[in-house]
């Protein structure tokens, strides 16, 4: 039975304000293959995959497919969604059209 791994870009976590860092490397986690649970004594999830606690990262898209086609690993690619930028303005901050809300 061949591993079921997943290839994905992760998004920016909420203490990044630029597209930098681990945003940009593409990353190769395995399938879960059983289900985390509550640990009765303390409550954290965990689970007997040891599977789970791995984590790769690779610069590009192609490199994940070729590590993993080398590996013999069954791969599912999910693509990047569309990033939309709103265009902003410092500006913007002082037009006299503005509305405000949460003002009385």
């Amino acid at each position: 039975m061949a591993i079921e791994v997943r290839i994905y870009r992760p998004g920016k976590s909420a203490m990044q304000s630029g597209p930098g860092g681990l945003a940009r490397a593409w990353v190769l986690e395995p399938e879960l293959s059983e289900a985390k649970l509550p640990d009765p004594l303390m409550g954290w999830a965990g689970s007997g995959d040891t599977a789970s606690q791995i984590r790769l990262t690779f610069p590009t898209r192609e490199a994940a497919i070729a590590y993993a086609r080398r590996q013999g690993y069954d791969y599912r690619v999910d693509n990047e969604p569309a990033r939309r930028q709103k265009p902003k303005s410092y500006a913007d901050n002082f037009r006299s059209d503005k509305r405000e809300f949460g003002r009385f």
